[in-house]
């Protein structure tokens, strides 16, 4: 009797569920890689998905799609309403797709946040990511010329050129009701929980978990999404730039040092960024700092610091292993290294507007308060530069970009107006600010 109770228990299978309820993202993407680790833990049997989301960052979905298709375990999903444009790649991604009445699959071409729709060469990517998804599940068992999951179905989620004989006509993107799904192969049936789901595949016995991302993921989320990640480079690049600008250990250099720990770390800590990764970052700094004060104009040291800080930011968020990148799609390093140039662009001209505004408009001027010698006894900033401008001098030292100036035989703090000037050149006051001459070379 005992004998047959054992047997029954070990009979018994194990289901491990898990939500995505949101924009497909950074928090989504730890949270799978939590999940399947405790599948693998718990040794479940099966991981079911339950999905209900309009989509988001194809970054993530495409690493969430690999991680499903390389799982050693079955992996379905429930798809509670909707699987919108990022959610239809993972959907197509498992192994069998359960709807709930009245959900839909589909719309998959890749729009940017205004929801515009992004040029041909994106669309391009994911119509072939839908496609290669779909070929993976390989043809029907009870008829070797058909797909089990016809590519050119998963194609027309992304392009509305495409035409399709009783399934979609052109000029319209493919979106199927739970019933068109069952019906052209893209859904198993119609369900109406998890749990039934999960009795469905594992038997009306089995043991359901659901797995819950930590509060530590959830920060780890937060503090590796992509718009975080591009206010940090923001932040990274001011502090750098401001700190240039009035040379000495300030706010502007602690500010870029904490933003790039709150870069790396998380990405560190999780294995993504190797120590390599992040001292090429350091080294592209470094590169940049004596290009600007220590070999003059711009040349090979500034453009190989710049392009050292870019794949340091990219490859710490890609999953290579060291110098191997074998196991990461040709197309998420070329648009993760685009990201990171443009994130770097946006956030050098928004720090160069950022600093005329803040030190070259009258609103500045008008707005900082200016103490001198007085009644009240205070001396406080020197605004001699002020009433030079437009006089010319001679540089005292090198500016590469701060350094020192003579003027009608005053001796003033100065920077360039951008380009290396160098001692003894003539130079003219162009504007100030409230403690430097901004000048340029004559």
């Amino acid at each position: 009797m005992l004998f047959a109770i054992s047997i029954a228990v070990q009979a018994q299978k194990h289901v491990l569920t898990y939500k995505i309820f949101d924009e497909i993202n950074n928090a989504t993407w730890i949270a799978t890689q939590g999940a399947f680790r405790q599948a693998e833990t718990d040794n479940a049997d099966c991981v079911i998905i339950h999905l209900n989301t309009y989509g988001g960052e194809v970054v993530y979905a495409d690493s969430i799609r690999t991680r499903i298709l390389n799982a050693k375990q079955p992996v379905y999903v429930f798809i509670d309403n909707n699987a919108a444009s990022a959610g239809s790649l993972i959907s197509i991604a498992c192994d069998s797709i359960y709807m709930r009445k009245g959900g839909n699959i589909g719309a998959a071409s890749v729009v940017n946040q205004t929801g515009e729709k992004m040029p041909d060469k994106y669309q391009s990517y994911m119509r072939s990511t839908m496609r290669s998804t779909a070929e993976a599940h390989g043809k029907r068992s009870d008829d070797t010329t058909r797909w089990l999951r016809d590519p050119h179905i998963a194609e027309a989620m992304v392009d509305e050129f495409i035409t399709i004989e009783n399934v979609v006509d052109s000029g319209r993107i493919l979106t199927f009701t739970a019933d068109e799904a069952i019906a052209n192969g893209f859904c198993e049936g119609k369900m109406e929980s998890i749990e039934e789901v999960a009795h469905r595949v594992a038997g009306a016995d089995c043991i359901i978990t659901e797995y819950r991302p930590t509060a530590v993921d959830n920060v780890k989320g937060v503090l590796g999404g992509t718009f975080f990640r591009s206010i940090l480079i923001l932040i990274i690049i001011g502090g750098i730039y401001f700190e240039l600008q009035t040379p000495g250990l300030g706010v502007p250099s602690i500010a870029a040092i904490i933003a790039a720990l709150l870069y790396f770390v998380p990405l560190f800590i999780d294995g993504l960024a190797d120590s390599w990764e992040i001292w090429l970052f350091v080294i592209g700094v470094l590169l940049l700092v004596a290009e600007i004060f220590v070999i003059p104009g711009f040349g090979i040291a500034g453009i190989s610091g710049i392009v050292c800080m870019v794949l340091g930011l990219a490859f710490s968020v890609l999953n290579n292993d060291g110098l191997d990148f074998s196991m990461v799609d040709n197309g998420l390093i070329l648009r993760t290294i685009f990201f990171i140039t443009l994130t770097l662009v946006v956030a050098f001209v928004g720090v160069l507007l950022a600093s005329h505004y803040l030190f070259n408009t009258e609103r500045a001027k008008t707005s900082v308060v200016v103490l001198q010698a007085d009644q009240m006894g205070y001396v406080g900033t020197d605004t001699t530069a002020n009433s030079l401008i437009g006089t010319e001098g001679e540089a005292l030292t090198d500016l590469r970009p701060s350094g020192k100036i003579l003027v009608d035989g005053q001796m003033l703090d100065a920077i360039s107006d951008g380009n290396f000037i160098e001692k003894g050149s003539k130079i003219q006051i162009k504007s100030a600010t409230e403690s430097q001459a901004v000048v340029s070379k004559v």
